[in-house]
């Protein structure tokens, strides 16, 4: 098949590209490759993918809508789509609402109205996010829930993101499955995250901050899962009238966060300098995915607890950036 991959250069997309391909797919990348965070990480795995010969890559931003036609024109036999592409993060919500609206929403139409153009697609599926969630105190997070009291402005474009899902595929019958990801981590990560940014505050030194005064959990999920549980999605066209689904993929465990870091001081045989600080704004104090649903429809099957992932993301991280501990 091919896949029009949107995302292609982030954290996840990149790992999906690299799954597709390894299986003989053709893989359309698009990115707009912008500054949120070092675009050099971006470049690096980009340049691993066009090493494949069934990759292409196109340089454009989703929520411009003759960019994508012009990239859609040169691509007319796209089958699926795997729309990863967004502007991430919950604090930089609060910080530049506009972008979000832009990529988010005005990305996810635009990228449906592609799949209504394409003559032979089979399905859309689409990044949502566990921060749809809210502030439920109902554990675990269950696709059943009530999902209309977002807590951040990048929470409520991912809402938007299903409403919309749902919305063409009653209008337009375009099979979509939106998947709730839960807090991913692993090799080729985000910088912004917590795993990146604790392992180079750790190896630099530098104290790492600890918010809601260490009282966090979340259902950290590594990488090669969530891969599994996408690609077994795209396989997994929704049964039902309207044809839209949504899934929880997460690693149906959640750790507190002082765990997490001290997983990661093992790691990499040094302490972290702790600063507990209050609760952020937008913020939630507990992740915790239900995962019956995607157990039940797509066989996912989360296997990676985070002694195993945190160890395999500080080689890379080591590796990547030639920071070895020094004795």
């Amino acid at each position: 098949m091919q896949v029009l991959l949107t995302g292609a250069a982030g954290f996840i997309g990149y790992h999906v590209a690299e799954a597709l391909l390894a299986r003989g797919d053709e893989v359309v990348g698009v990115d707009n490759l912008n500054s949120y965070y070092e675009v050099s990480l971006k470049d690096a795995r980009l340049a691993r993918l066009k090493a494949n010969k069934n990759f292409s890559f196109e340089k454009a931003d989703i929520s411009d809508r003759h960019a994508m036609a012009i990239v859609a024109a040169k691509h007319s036999s796209i089958t699926h789509i795997v729309h990863l592409a967004a502007q991430a993060g919950v604090r930089h919500s609060l910080k530049d609402p506009y972008t979000y609206i832009s990529s988010n929403v005005m990305g996810q139409v635009v990228m449906l109205e592609l799949a209504r153009e394409f003559a032979h697609f089979e399905h859309f599926v689409y990044a949502s996010s566990s921060s749809v969630y809210g502030g439920n105190t109902k554990l675990p997070f269950s696709i059943d829930d009530d999902t209309e009291q977002p807590n951040s402005l990048y929470a409520a474009t991912k809402k938007a993101d299903e409403l919309i899902g749902h919305t063409y595929a009653h209008l337009y019958g375009i099979p979509s499955t939106g998947l709730r990801f839960f807090t991913v981590y692993g090799p080729w990560g985000r910088p912004d995250m917590a795993a990146f940014l604790f392992t180079k505050a750790i190896l630099e030194g530098q104290p790492i901050r600890v918010f809601n005064h260490g009282e966090m959990w979340r259902d950290f999920t590594y990488i090669d899962d969530i891969v599994a549980g996408i690609l077994a999605a795209v396989a997994h066209k929704p049964a039902r009238t309207p044809p839209h689904a949504v899934y929880n993929l997460g690693n149906h465990k959640s750790e507190k966060l002082t765990d997490f870091i001290g997983t990661l001081e093992r790691a990499l045989d040094r302490k972290a300098e702790y600063v507990f600080e209050p609760m952020q704004q937008g913020d939630v104090a507990r992740t915790y995915a239900d995962i019956e649903a995607s157990r039940r429809d797509l066989g996912f099957d989360p296997k990676t607890p985070i002694s195993e992932g945190i160890p395999r993301f500080v080689k890379w991280y080591q590796d990547y950036y030639r920071t070895w501990p020094k004795n």
